[in-house]
């Protein structure tokens, strides 16, 4: 399992949760994942471009966490995943990835984003357009646990 575009989103990750929610993120072990349902209640999703790469990242939130995060950046409580939380995992989602990818460009990788797209719900889909495998890491906070999605290709 290469980790060269799994390891700068993780980072990434780990950096914006610090920051914005003040919230300490620790990261599981790396696997492969074997289908396409979501292991949280809202998942934020990225596509990205390259001459020598292309993929995409989703980091999926279980509503306990997600509600814990959207507390801590925002002052205030949330009861559930409305519009307020939906807007903050694209935030999130965005903020991630553009630490990753300004860790990928030292490395010799340019990407073009795309915007990022939200889904909420129950059992919902995370499709990534690589043919490659998805590897899936397990985070863990005191709020609970969600899951990082990356699935790159090299193009060269």
């Amino acid at each position: 399992m290469d980790d060269k575009f799994i390891n700068p989103f993780s980072e990434s990750l780990i950096n914006v949760l610090a920051t914005m929610a003040m919230l300490e993120v620790k990261a599981g072990t790396p696997s492969v994942k074997t289908h396409e349902i979501a292991h949280g209640d809202v998942t934020g999703i990225i596509g990205m471009t390259g001459e020598q790469a292309k993929g995409s990242f989703a980091v999926t939130f279980t509503e306990p966490v997600i509600l814990e995060i959207t507390r801590r950046m925002l002052g205030e409580e949330v009861s559930g995943i409305d519009e307020t939380v939906t807007d903050m995992v694209g935030e999130i989602t965005n903020m991630v990835t553009g630490g990753a990818k300004k860790f990928l460009s030292e490395k010799g990788y340019r990407f073009d984003m795309a915007v990022p797209a939200v889904i909420a719900g129950p059992d919902h889909v995370i499709r990534h357009k690589s043919a490659q495998p998805v590897i899936i890491v397990p985070f863990s906070t005191e709020a609970g646990e969600f899951f990082m999605e990356t699935c790159f290709e090299e193009l060269r």
